[in-house]
């Protein structure tokens, strides 16, 4: 296993800048840090460090070494403090795993009503369905959002709410969005270039269905994952985009869009999906009662 002290004291020595300054710093003597770091050169099978004047400079596998060695040790300055608010109980911790291809504009506004609490530590992480189920079941995460419900599989004890069904509208930028393509709804959409969620998102296969049966051939110029990052190429011009009604609220935050039009028989599903232990969860409870209410 890597010995985390020897890292440390390389990480110390190249942040000083010499093996004289990270003695001083850590009020060692030279030779023990200098033999320390060479124990880890020895672990790892490459030479770290390297002469430089009166200091040293990383090797190429030195640089890759530090990299992580930073992210490390700025992690662990925060423990303690993160400690101390887990023992006092102020700190309430919410982790939530957001499936690829929902809304993340609407995941924004179901989270909304918890975003206020008091020493709240929100962990959003993005990933595919069923590898954020996976991580539900370890008790990893607290809560998935995602299109569709949990699979019935009673090893992985998971239970799915649906918490909307909401109805899609469409925005684009000014200068596509004019009085006659309004008007002329859906049918301008074969004139405009149009953005859209990838196959990922349980959204694009009924997009699709209602192109055909509206007998549309939109111009797709762009397809992404994220329907935040859409949104924003969107409102830089370049075409029209979906979101559902839950969404469209934080559309409004981005200038220059505006309402194309509404396509009111195809829905959005966002379901909650909850491992039988964090079902208690009083972050997760409110997020749940707030979209009931």
């Amino acid at each position: 296993m890597l010995n985390y002290r020897h890292l440390y004291y390389f990480w110390v020595v190249t942040k000083e800048g010499g093996f004289a300054r990270a003695a001083e710093r850590l009020d060692m003597a030279v030779q023990t840090i200098s033999a320390q770091v060479r124990e880890l050169e020895k672990a790892l099978g490459h030479q770290l460090l390297k002469p430089a004047g009166r200091g040293v400079a990383l090797t190429e596998a030195g640089q890759a070494a530090f990299a992580r060695a930073e992210e490390i040790f700025q992690l662990g300055q925060l423990i303690p403090d993160e400690v101390r608010e887990a023992a006092s109980g102020k700190l309430a911790r919410l982790a939530v795993g957001l499936s690829d291809g929902i809304s993340k504009l609407a995941a924004h506004t179901l989270l909304e009503p918890v975003l206020a609490t008091p020493s709240l530590r929100l962990v959003c992480h993005e990933g595919e369905f069923e590898q954020l189920l996976a991580e539900l079941a370890l008790h990893h995460l607290d809560l998935v959002l995602a299109g569709q419900p949990a699979p019935r599989n009673p090893n992985l004890r998971l239970t799915s709410e649906r918490l909307v069904e909401s109805p899609v509208e469409w925005y684009g930028p000014a200068a596509h969005v004019h009085k006659a393509e309004v008007d002329r709804f859906p049918q301008s959409l074969n004139r405009l270039p149009v953005l859209l969620p990838t196959g990922h998102s349980a959204l694009r296969p009924t997009l699709d269905r209602w192109f055909e049966a509206q007998g549309l051939r939109p111009h797709i110029v762009g397809e992404f994952e994220d329907s935040a990052l859409l949104a924003v190429f969107a409102a830089r011009g370049l075409g029209v985009f979906p979101v559902s009604r839950l969404g469209a609220g934080d559309v409004g935050l981005m200038r220059g869009l505006r309402l194309l039009g509404r396509s009111d028989d195809v829905k959005e599903e966002i379901h909650a999906i909850r491992s039988r232990r964090g079902q208690h969860h009083p972050l997760v409870l409110q997020v749940i009662a707030a979209v009931r209410a």
